[in-house]
């Protein structure tokens, strides 16, 4: 009686501890939102020109998408962090480049658009602006990513404009 007791123990035991090991914390569609931008792509500028590579990709179980940018010469990298925050019901991003550049944004889908935005900066001028960057999925499957710097909540700049074509 005390094998057969032990043995359906250890069968419970395997059996939660599988369950718990196939639960996706991350799987809900909040979390997979931004998976239109998971890849390997190739980024070109309005004018055609090569801007870069970038390589997307889940880490983290699923809950985190990172991000690998090398520039078209190789010189200029970065990475980003992505994140689905679902106490906030936000969407956030942490970009850090080897310029020492850090930006932290934060927003949500709307339709085929992610759109995040830092926080609120006062200029000298008492102006306030906030760098904003979309990524619109277009019909074709490619990305148009635009980063741009709002003043007073009208586009003053465009820092960024790039076309992500998916590598073969």
């Amino acid at each position: 009686m005390k094998k057969i007791a032990l043995l359906l123990g250890l069968l419970f035991t395997a059996l939660l501890s599988t369950a718990q090991n196939t639960h996706c914390a991350c799987c809900t569609e909040d979390h997979k939102a931004f998976d239109f931008w998971l890849g390997a792509w190739e980024v070109t500028l309005p004018n055609g020109n090569k801007a870069g590579n970038n390589l997307i990709e889940k880490i983290q179980g699923g809950c985190v998408l990172r991000e690998n940018w090398t520039g078209a010469n190789g010189n200029y990298t970065g990475t980003s962090y992505n994140f689905y925050n679902a106490g906030t019901g936000l969407w956030e991003q942490l970009w850090l480049d080897r310029s020492g550049t850090i930006l932290k944004l934060k927003g949500q889908r709307t339709g085929n658009q992610m759109i995040l935005e830092s926080d609120e900066t006062v200029n000298e001028d008492k102006s306030v602006s906030v760098q904003r960057i979309t990524w619109t999925l277009r019909d074709d499957g490619k990305v148009r990513q635009v980063w741009e710097v709002l003043r007073d909540g009208v586009s003053a700049q465009v820092l960024f404009d790039g076309l992500y074509s998916r590598k073969e």
